[in-house]
């Protein structure tokens, strides 16, 4: 098959489309998909600059996929050829990833894509929706009333978690850059947004909030610093971009507040199938709120396969509101 392979750690030009061998059949409870789209994640970036997590040598990308079933290996019960799914899995080095024109995937990764739901929002869903359920619900352990704050609220992860966060019953504040994203984050169900180049984001939230209960941090070490000073005694801070040292008034310290870390591709990496398991169930039932219209995914930018370098050019950029795909086949 064709699949984009990162050939060395560096920027976008290391990325070749190629043919590399199909692994298949796999194991009795595999499935063969033929993709018709992947996403792009921030994490695919990282991976091209630093090398993956399995294997630092050349590898095919991509965690998200959606495709339709082409074969089925002996044990495989729930899915049948010509169904439509999606899913996440691949990308660390080792087993391909979903820049390719096939993925090999275990049946309980699969997620059936429900009638309705378009082929580049199936595949732009599994990451964000795992990744902002894990963070907000059973990380944070977000409740109705509650206020939060979501940090880049109209990329792909924080466009979901704004989403997550009002549907849980929360009340719903995120940071954007612009007049645009500040109408997304709104539309989508935030009462507040704060356009950080103008204003100050913590004096507008704890003016907003009082002090929020929770926050998601989707940026990185300044910012998170500078989040404590938001927070109400006791708040909930999560990160997905590691822990960021106290404030010069040691504020997390002395505020008490919970600081926890949101890795949702650890269970790939170590090979945790039950916490594998239980993100697929996370994709499932978000579909089934994209299906019904309580969720919605938003596209920034659809490239072809054969222009994934420049894909995640644009992704690198910063201008891209909502996902960005790739069309394939």
């Amino acid at each position: 098959m064709k699949a984009v392979v990162i050939t060395g750690q560096g920027g976008p030009e290391v990325m070749k489309l190629q043919d590399i061998e199909l692994a298949w059949p796999g194991g009795p409870g595999d499935v063969l998909v033929e993709l018709r789209a992947a996403a792009l994640n921030p994490a695919d970036t990282f991976f091209r600059q630093l090398g993956g997590y399995i294997d630092a040598g050349p590898f095919v990308p991509g965690h998200d996929g959606m495709g339709v079933v082409k074969e089925v290996g002996p044990e495989v019960t729930e899915v049948t050829v010509g169904d439509r799914v999606c899913f996440c899995n691949g990308g660390i080095g080792g087993a391909p990833g979903t820049y390719g024109e096939a993925a090999v995937v275990p049946e309980w990764q699969l997620a059936k894509v429900p009638e309705g739901v378009d082929d580049l929002t199936a595949a732009a869903l599994p990451l964000v929706a795992i990744t902002g359920w894990e963070a907000l619900y059973e990380r944070a352990r977000l409740a109705e009333g509650e206020h939060v704050l979501i940090h880049a609220g109209a990329g792909g992860t924080g466009h979901m978690a704004v989403q997550l966060a009002a549907l849980r019953g929360a009340k719903v504040a995120a940071t954007v850059s612009g007049p645009e994203k500040a109408r997304l984050v709104e539309d989508l169900g935030a009462e507040l947004s704060i356009n950080y180049r103008e204003t100050d984001f913590v004096a507008a939230a704890r003016d907003w909030s009082g002090g929020l209960d929770v926050a998601l941090d989707n940026v990185g070490e300044a910012v998170m610093t500078r989040t404590y000073g938001a927070m109400a005694p006791y708040g909930r801070v999560v990160t997905l971009m590691g822990v960021a040292p106290d404030d010069g008034d040691v504020t997390a310290y002395n505020m008490n507040l919970d600081i926890l870390n949101v890795m949702m591709l650890t269970p790939m990496w170590l090979g945790l199938e039950g916490a594998l398991r239980r993100q697929a169930g996370i994709v499932r039932e978000a579909l089934a709120l994209v299906a019904d219209g309580r969720l919605r995914v938003r596209h920034a930018e659809t490239f072809d396969l054969d222009r994934a370098g420049e894909a995640h050019g644009f992704l690198e950029s910063g201008q891209a509101v909502g996902k960005v795909t790739l069309r394939i086949g």
